[in-house]
C-alpha cells in the first residue's frame, strides 16, 4: 500500500520493489548488476558518479545498483569487499552527506542521464 501511495504521488510510472534486508556480505557477493558503485567517504581512490554517468556511452538507469553507507560510513573491511566483488568505488561530491541525502542524490544522479 504505501509502494503504490509513493508512486502515486510522485507521478510515476513504475513501482519500486522493496526487498527484505540481507547481510551486506552476502548482498555484495551475490547481488548481480550492470553497473555496481559503493560511495563512501574513506580517502581511497574514488571515481566522481557524476563523471562516470556523463562519460558513459550506455544507459546506467536500468541495472545499476549503488551502495549508500550508514551513518558513519562504510567500514574500511565493507568497502574492501564491495571492490572485490566489482563495485567501483564513487563519491557523490565534495560534500559529506547524510545517509537519506546520499541516497536520493545518487538516484537523481543516475536517473538524469
Amino acid at each position: 500500500g504505501i509502494l503504490i501511495s509513493a508512486m502515486l504521488q510522485s507521478q510515476q510510472a513504475w513501482l519500486p520493489t522493496l526487498v527484505e534486508g540481507i547481510q551486506f556480505e552476502k548482498f555484495v557477493k551475490e547481488h548481480k548488476a550492470h553497473n555496481l558503485f559503493i560511495a563512501h567517504c574513506e580517502e581511497h581512490k574514488r571515481y566522481s558518479l557524476n563523471d562516470l554517468i556523463n562519460q558513459s556511452t550506455n544507459q546506467l538507469t536500468n541495472q545499476s545498483t549503488i551502495l549508500i553507507g550508514p551513518e558513519g560510513d562504510f567500514t574500511p573491511i565493507e568497502i574492501t569487499l564491495a571492490i572485490q566483488n566489482n563495485y567501483t568505488p564513487v563519491t557523490l561530491g565534495s560534500t559529506r552527506l547524510r545517509t537519506e541525502t546520499a541516497a536520493l542524490v545518487a538516484a537523481v544522479v543516475l536517473c538524469v542521464k
